[in-house]
This record gives structure tokens, C-alpha cells and sequence, in this order.
């Protein structure tokens, strides 16, 4: 059986079977270095200890917004031993005074992932929201599979370095595991900006918007997240 590179009805011309030839070999490459840096984060050593910060979260389901808002400490959002937690931070509340378009992008697709990736790791959307301006947002969206906690009142985006001594917000993304005495530890967190020459680029992987055009010819362009769009048929 032929590698299943190209569609084998298709009748290419040689110069082209020979660049596509070429970008297959680069793409194995890129899926083995991709490989090794996962093989990489996991090997870390244990990471720092974390403070129980205590959250303030909804109700579960977000047609019931008046009930009232309830505390919830960082070690109870492992839902069980040896998982970990994997939380996203949304720019929004404080200095950030309308949600960001391009978190709220990422969120729309994890409201959809959020049942797949529970099966193995705990997830939470943390913003610098309060809890009745984050859920009015979730509600918008049709967020109904997140769980999503505000930290309005602790330390623990800043601590992060997911929100500056200014209120202003970044998008990031963190990973947390916790020991059987019920210490959370801190296991990885990653930045848009990776350097000063790479901005945003270093938590693409948690979309795939970016990755599905850039298998276009036209790439990504000066295409940039919004929270509407302009309907295109």
C-alpha cells in the first residue's frame, strides 16, 4: 500500500510529487521533535509548592445564575489521586475589562475537548473576573461543559505571572499534580510569549484554528481572533 502522503487518483506533475515528497519527510521530523519536547515536559522534577488558593466559583450549570457563589481551594480541584490539573487563564477582569477574543476562542474549543480531556486530567478556566461577569460571558458563548472559577480575590494569576502588579492579564496555560498528602505542586506553565522575538506564539497547540491554515496556501495571514464575526456562505 502506497504512504497515504497524496490522494493516489490525483495525477501530480513530477515536480510537484517531488516537493510534496520533501514537506512529508520535514513533517515526520517535525512530529519526532514534537515527540521528544513532550517526552521533555514530562521528565521535569518536581515542581514548586502552591499555596491552597481558595477560589470563588458559579453554580454548575449556567441557567441556575442566582445561586450563590461558593469557595473551592485549589487541592479540591483534583477530582482524584494521581490525575493531574490542567488550567487555562483567560485575560479578563481587572485591567482587562472585556474578555480577550483570542482566549475566548481557545475556551469555545475546549467547551468541546473538556469531556475528552477529563477522562485523563482535571480542567479549569480561572479568570480575574468575579464570578456573575464570568458566567454572564460563559453564557454568551454557550460554555456548559467548563468549569470555571474566578480569582478575583487570591494571588494566584499573579503568582503565575498570568496578571501584572498593573491588573493586566495574559493568557497562559498551567499544569498542577498533587502528592498524596494533598500538597499541590506546580508542573509546567506555558506563555503566548516565549522569547522577545516570539510573542505569541508559544501555547498554538492548544487550538487547532492556526494549525488548519496554515495547511492552506494562504496560511495565516493577518487573520486575529474576535469575539463576532461577519457570517461568510
Amino acid at each position: 500500500m502506497p504512504v497515504p502522503s497524496e490522494p493516489t487518483r490525483l495525477t501530480e506533475s513530477t515536480q510537484y510529487r517531488r516537493a510534496r515528497e520533501a514537506l512529508r519527510q520535514a513533517e515526520i521530523a517535525l512530529m519526532h521533535q514534537q515527540e521528544r519536547v513532550a517526552a521533555m515536559r514530562r521528565a521535569l522534577p518536581p515542581g514548586a509548592v502552591v499555596p491552597d488558593y481558595v477560589f470563588e466559583e458559579g453554580p454548575e450549570r449556567l441557567e441556575d445564575g442566582d445561586e450563590p457563589v461558593r469557595s473551592v481551594r485549589m487541592s479540591e480541584l483534583f477530582s482524584a489521586p494521581g490525575r493531574s490539573l490542567v488550567v487555562y487563564h483567560l485575560m479578563y477582569g481587572k485591567a482587562q475589562t472585556t474578555p480577550c477574543p483570542m482566549c475566548t476562542m481557545w475556551i469555545d474549543g475546549f467547551n468541546t475537548a473538556a469531556p475528552h480531556i477529563e477522562r485523563s486530567a482535571d480542567f479549569v478556566v480561572v479568570a480575574a473576573a468575579d464570578v456573575a461577569t464570568l458566567r454572564a460571558h460563559a453564557r454568551d458563548r454557550g460554555w456548559d461543559n467548563l468549569r470555571l472559577l474566578s480569582a478575583a480575590a487570591n494571588t494566584f494569576k499573579h503568582d503565575l505571572n498570568s496578571e501584572d502588579d498593573d491588573g493586566s492579564q495574559d493568557s497562559t496555560v498551567s499544569v498542577f499534580t498533587r502528592d498524596d498528602d494533598a500538597t499541590v505542586r506546580h508542573f509546567y506553565t506555558g506563555h503566548p510569549w516565549m522569547s522577545e522575538g516570539v510573542r505569541e506564539r508559544g501555547i498554538d497547540l492548544l487550538t487547532p484554528v492556526w494549525s488548519t491554515l496554515d495547511l492552506t496556501p494562504q496560511g495565516r495571514g493577518d487573520w486575529y481572533a474576535s469575539l463576532d464575526y461577519p457570517v461568510h456562505r
